[in-house]
C-alpha cells in the first residue's frame, strides 16, 4: 500500500502553460471582479462556476487552480476545495458528508479544534459524536450505528501519535455505508495516501510542511469520486476562500517538499534515538520507534517519518516543565509545525481524552525538529534536561 511521490511530479505538477503562460511559476491572480466578453461567455459561466474559467475570484483564479491541481495529483483524488486553514479543511470535510441527525465517529486522538467543532457547531445542529480509542482497528464495527455517516481518522494522532488501521477503517466503513475522513498533515502525500487505502476525503494543513515557513493559513481536502461533487458545493455555499497570494507561497513550498522531509526526518530520528536513552525520559512517541502505538502500522503503510513527535517525561509536573522550555535557546514555544524552525511545547493529553484516560508517568512535550544543525538541537535539549533535572532535585 505504501505510495512514495515521484519528486519530478513535486516538482512538474500545477504548471499548466495556459496557467503560467511561459514563466517557470503561475503568476498570482489578484482578483474579485472578472470579466465578460460576451453575453453567452456570461451565461457559460453561470451555468457552470465551478468550471477552470474565471467566473468571481471568490471560486477561484489560475494561481488557486495550480496549488489545487498539484495536491489533488498528488493525493490520487478527484479534486481538490481550497481553505484559509487546516481547521476550515477539517470542518468544511465533515459539513460535506453530515446531516441533523446523523452520527459520527472520530479518533479520541484527533486535533483540538476538531473535536471543539464537534461538541460544538455540531451538536447544535443535531449530529451525535462518539469518541472511539485510536488503536481500536477491526473492532470499531461495534460503534457504527445504522446512522453513522462519517468516520474520522488522524494517523499517527495529535500529542499521542497513535497509527491507527486505515486500510481496516476504510474497509469497514464501505460495508456499512460511512466516509471516512483522514487528518494526513503529518505524513503528507510522500509518506502516505489515504485515498489509495480507502479513504473518501484526505485533509491537510498546508500551514505545515506544504507551506513549510511559518508565514501562511492555509487547508485543504482532497476527494475521492463519490465525495468530490459534495465536498466542492459545500465549500461554495460556505463562501470558503483564500489568499492568493497564499497559495502561490503554498506552490512554492510543495516544490521543496521532498528535500526539506528528508531533512525533518533525518535529524528528528537522531534526536529521537538520543532522547530514547536520556534518563529522564520515559517514552518517546514517535511512529518509528518500537515505543509507540502503531508502530507496527506505520512499518505497513508509510514509506517515511517526519519532524513531529511527543516525548514523555520520567516524573514531575506541568508547571516543573517551565524549568526546561523558558529557556531554551534554539527550541522555542509556539502552536503549530511544520516550518523550518524547532519548537517545544508542553502538551497535556488528559483534557481531550474521553474514550480512554490518558496516563503517563510525566508531563508531555511535543517536538518539532526543524532544519538547524542535530547536535546543537541536541545540545539545546541536553541543557534544558538539566535544568529540568536540577529544578526537581531542589
Amino acid at each position: 500500500m505504501k505510495k512514495i511521490v515521484n519528486e519530478t511530479t513535486l516538482v512538474t505538477t500545477g504548471r499548466r502553460k495556459e496557467w503560467t503562460h511561459g514563466v517557470v511559476n503561475p503568476p498570482i491572480y489578484r482578483a474579485s471582479t472578472c470579466l465578460f466578453d460576451t453575453y453567452e461567455d456570461l451565461r457559460s459561466g453561470v451555468k457552470d462556476p465551478s468550471a477552470k474559467k474565471l467566473f468571481y475570484g471568490r471560486k477561484g483564479t489560475p494561481t488557486h487552480w495550480a496549488l489545487a491541481e498539484a495536491i489533488t495529483e498528488l493525493e490520487g483524488g478527484k479534486g481538490t476545495m481550497l481553505y484559509p486553514s487546516g481547521v476550515a479543511a477539517v470542518t468544511g470535510a465533515i459539513l460535506a458528508l453530515v446531516k441533523a441527525g446523523d452520527h459520527i465517529l472520530i479518533t479520541d486522538s484527533a486535533y483540538e479544534p476538531t473535536r471543539a467543532f464537534a461538541n460544538g457547531f455540531l451538536k447544535n445542529m443535531g449530529v451525535e459524536t462518539t469518541y472511539y480509542p485510536p488503536m481500536i482497528g477491526e473492532n470499531i464495527t461495534s460503534l457504527i450505528r445504522e446512522n453513522t455517516t462519517v468516520i474520522v481518522t488522524e494517523s499517527p494522532g495529535s500529542l499521542t501519535f497513535e497509527v491507527q488501521d486505515l486500510p481496516t477503517i476504510c474497509a469497514t466503513a464501505q460495508k456499512h455505508g460511512a466516509y471516512v475522513i483522514t487528518d494526513n498533515t503529518w505524513a503528507t502525500p510522500l509518506f502516505l495516501n489515504p485515498l489509495e487505502m480507502g479513504a473518501d476525503i484526505s485533509v491537510h494543513a498546508c500551514t505545515k510542511y506544504i507551506g513549510g515557513h511559518s508565514d501562511i493559513m492555509l487547508g485543504s481536502a482532497t476527494a475521492n469520486e463519490r465525495t468530490f461533487l459534495k465536498l466542492q458545493r459545500t465549500a461554495f455555499q460556505l463562501g470558503q476562500t483564500v489568499s492568493p497570494d497564499d497559495a502561490s507561497l503554498a506552490l512554492r513550498g510543495l516544490r521543496t517538499l521532498s528535500v526539506r522531509l528528508k531533512q525533518h526526518e533525518e535529524n528528528a530520528l537522531k534526536i529521537a534515538a538520543w532522547l530514547d536513552s536520556h534518563p529522564e525520559i520515559e517514552t518517546v512517541l514517535h511512529p518509528a520507534f518500537p515505543s509507540c502505538p502503531g508502530h507496527d502500522l506505520w512499518q505497513r503503510d508509510f514509506s517515511g517519518s517526519t519532524g513531529l513527535f511527543s516525548i514523555v517525561l520520567k516524573r514531575g509536573s506541568y508547571d516543573d516543565t517551565a524549568a526546561m522550555v523558558d529557556h531554551m535557546k534554539l527550541f522555542k514555544m509556539g502552536f503549530s509545525w511544520g516550518g523550518y524552525e524547532s519548537l517545544i511545547l508542553p502538551s497535556d493529553p488528559t483534557s481531550a481524552r474521553t474514550a480512554e484516560k490518558w496516563q503517563s508517568s510525566g508531563p508531555v512535550l511535543r517536538l518539532h525538529i526543524g532544519l538547524e544543525d542535530a547536535e546543537d538541537l541536541i545540545a539545546d535539549l541536553s541543557a534544558g534536561l538539566d535544568r529540568y533535572k536540577q529544578h526537581l532535585a531542589a
